[in-house]
């Protein structure tokens, strides 16, 4: 047996981690779980909230674990790393073995984070070699790296022609709307491309849930950030339109559960990914990939895990950046170069026969990246 204290949803990372690490393991032994906000619409699929609903400990358990009370099982648990902290949220749940996950992009650590990773754990597992890289330079030892997976059932490069928008060549980019995830230089790099070509449509996914997160995109050299408008794809077809983006070539998506999302990208000819820092392996470009589309993406932190030389368009010229909250250095990334991305884009442009090589060699690869085996490590290390 073992005890999951994972957040678990579908709309965003770590809801999608931890929904389907409980699944994986829950085919191997018996997993009981602890998760706040669980309900249908956040897991947003009734079989896996059926088979989620019977890994719940019980309501009164539910209670005393969240309230902060001390509790031993004599069984591993398996617990979210806070990435503030370095403790669990449940600092006194306590098994046979302790395993804590995280991911992270703040790289320039406190000493209590790393005494609480000592302290409360008895491994420390990292959603990817760049963070484990990062916590062995701190002198952790008792770490290693489980990346995630894919869902072969949902993303794969089966039937991935175009139905739509056949005439035009189109670019998505994912992931919540912040500085980190470099969506203005996607807004800068298609800005060149739209001027250039008439046939270019750009799709996006940027939802973010969390605005003290959008709001670094005050930062951005690139873009114009000054947004006004309430409603949410209202706010981004502003932000693009202040930037000079055409809003007649542009889908802008609203929050939709990533089961939802293949249709999509396969009706996409290309993804742009020029993240200044990934903790993890960037999920929606994994999934993207597992489609058999190719990526352009900054060849740095997390996407490593993912990318070579075969499988994508690397971005590969990049520069270090620090970054500050509060006046305070808290990070250390990687800015990838405005004009790399634009030349990139414009290859991808007029080679769509070595596009679509790209793509099938992505979808090779991430087919070997699934759920079930980061399932399985896991396991290994739990057990």
């Amino acid at each position: 047996m073992i005890l999951a204290a994972l957040p678990t949803g579908s709309f965003h990372g770590w809801g999608v981690c931890g929904k389907y690490i409980v699944k994986e393991l829950s085919r191997i032994t018996e997993v009981r779980l602890v998760t706040e906000g669980f309900d249908m619409n956040a897991i947003g699929d009734e079989l896996d909230f059926r088979l989620l609903q019977r890994t719940l400990v019980s309501d009164r358990e539910q209670q005393w674990i969240t309230s902060g009370q001390p509790l031993e099982v004599d069984y591993p648990v398996l617990q979210a790393i806070n990435n503030i902290t370095g403790s669990s949220n449940y600092p006194r749940l306590r098994g046979t073995n302790n395993v804590g996950y995280t991911f992270f992009e703040n790289n320039i650590l406190s000493a209590s984070y790393i005494e609480n990773s000592v302290k409360f754990f008895d491994t420390v597992v990292t959603g990817s070699g760049w963070c484990e890289e990062v916590l062995r330079s701190y002198g952790l030892r008792h770490v290693t790296t489980v990346i995630q997976g894919i869902d072969p059932t949902i993303f794969n490069p089966l039937y991935n022609e175009k139905e739509y928008l056949r005439d035009h060549f189109v670019v998505f980019s994912g992931g919540k709307f912040e500085l980190r995830k470099g969506q203005d230089i996607v807004i800068r790099a298609y800005k060149v491309l739209q001027d250039r070509y008439k046939d270019t449509v750009l799709v996006n996914s940027w939802f973010n849930q969390w605005p003290a997160s959008m709001h670094t995109m005050a930062a951005s050299p690139h873009i114009r950030f000054s947004p006004a408008a309430d409603d949410y794809i209202a706010l981004i077809n502003q932000i693009l339109g202040d930037n000079g983006i055409d809003i007649g070539r542009v889908i802008t998506l609203p929050l939709y559960p990533n089961i939802m999302m293949p249709r999509l990208y396969k009706n996409t000819d290309i993804g742009l990914f020029p993240n200044r820092c990934e903790g993890g392996t960037n999920l929606v470009m994994m999934e993207y990939m597992a489609c058999g589309k190719p990526v352009i993406a900054s060849f740095s932190s997390g996407h490593k895990d993912v990318m070579t030389d075969d499988n994508c368009l690397k971005l590969a010229n990049l520069r270090s950046i620090t970054i500050a909250n509060n006046e305070q250095n808290v990070a250390t990334w990687d800015e990838p170069d405005l004009e790399e991305a634009v030349a990139k884009l414009d290859w991808a442009y007029h080679h769509r026969d070595a596009l679509r090589k790209i793509g099938e060699r992505a979808g090779e690869d991430l087919r070997r990246m699934t759920w079930q085996e980061t399932g399985k490590r896991f396991y290994a290390i739990l057990a």
